[in-house]
């Protein structure tokens, strides 16, 4: 008589495994285990979510991620699809691609471009609100903004705000207003990048 081998696999991630019997050509009985679908399918569907998120990318935010070619071809062509059935299908396609690979250093990759847009996002609406508060309050509003950015170019930002004032009064287009904006903004996106290489570098010993 055929002695019967019982194999247990245990695999870790999983809350619960489906059963299956199989039989070798010697009539010996294995149990198998499968994954949970509806843990698959949570998998799979965090891995589409990546692929929308990168199709929505920049061309130069994607070039960073430094993906492997047949998933960056995929990428570029979804990103320039109307959302319709042809580019969701093109998304599955990403999806199966990545399921195959490590999307580990992609997660970190699109966390860093995530923590520039926030900057970005941030110094321009602190650029917005020194210039609005900048025109309506005059030279208290510019002494508060020295004392807090010492390092400022003092004689031309009393140049922009006087063009800017000047202009608001005269009702024209506020092309002097424009300018104090962009003078600010990047007043500001010079010390956003100073904090977020500070927090990369925290990052890096933890």
């Amino acid at each position: 008589m055929v002695p019967l081998v019982v194999l247990f696999f245990v695999c870790n991630g999983f809350d619960k495994m489906s059963e299956e019997y199989e039989y070798d050509e010697e009539g010996v009985e294995y149990y198998a285990v499968r994954p949970n679908k509806t843990q698959i399918k949570r998998d799979m569907a965090v891995l589409f979510a990546l692929s929308e998120e990168m199709s929505e990318l920049s061309a130069a935010q994607l070039k960073t991620l430094e993906l492997p070619e047949v998933i960056n071809k995929a990428v570029v062509e979804a990103s320039g699809m109307p959302h319709k059935s042809a580019r969701k299908r093109l998304l599955k396609f990403i999806t199966g691609q990545l399921h195959k690979i490590d999307v580990e250093p992609i997660l970190e990759k699109l966390s860093r471009i995530k923590n520039q847009s926030a900057h970005a996002v941030r110094e321009h609406h602190v650029a917005e609100r020194w210039r609005d508060r900048l025109i309506a309050e005059g030279n208290d509003a510019l002494t508060a903004l020295l004392d807090e950015q010492p390092h400022a170019d003092r004689q031309q930002l009393r140049q922009l705000l006087r063009n800017a004032q000047k202009e608001a009064e005269a009702g024209k287009p506020p092309k002097s207003s424009r300018l104090l904006y962009r003078h600010l903004k990047e007043l500001f996106k010079v010390e956003g990048e100073a904090e977020f290489e500070d927090e990369q570098d925290i990052d890096l010993e933890q």
